[in-house]
């Protein structure tokens, strides 16, 4: 078992910067592959980053490329997504995602076995 719980979400003006954290606790986080989708109201929940148990970041989707950065602290059983330049339409409810084993290179949220509650960001426009 896998137990993740968000934090750093809130209210941000358009271009501005928010840093979601997300602490693991539980089984094997550091040989893990992790990730972070969003939701918004009314749309499914979308793959926003993830990254390999040794800190390679895979593809970003063409929404936050160049924008949006996900990283972890192995040590410290964290895993954050550094966000920039915020739009409005990146408002949404940040979700973090631990997989049973190895994801593909554009996964979705199938291949994730354990979730967060969540943490809203909205961004003003």
């Amino acid at each position: 078992q896998v137990q993740l719980v968000e934090s750093g979400g809130g209210l941000v003006q358009a271009g501005g910067s928010l840093r979601l954290s997300c602490a693991a606790s539980g089984r094997a986080f550091s040989s893990r592959f992790m990730g972070w989708f969003r939701q918004a109201p009314g749309k499914e929940r979308e793959f926003v980053a993830a990254i390999s148990w040794s800190g390679a970041p895979g593809n970003y989707p063409d929404s936050v490329k160049g924008r949006f950065t996900i990283s972890r602290d192995n040590a410290k059983n964290m895993v954050y997504l550094n966000m920039t330049s915020l739009k409005f339409e990146d408002t949404a409810v940040y979700y973090c995602a631990a997989a049973g084993g190895r994801i593909p290179l554009v996964p979705t949220a199938y291949d994730f076995n354990y979730w967060g509650q969540g943490t809203q960001v909205t961004v003003s426009s």
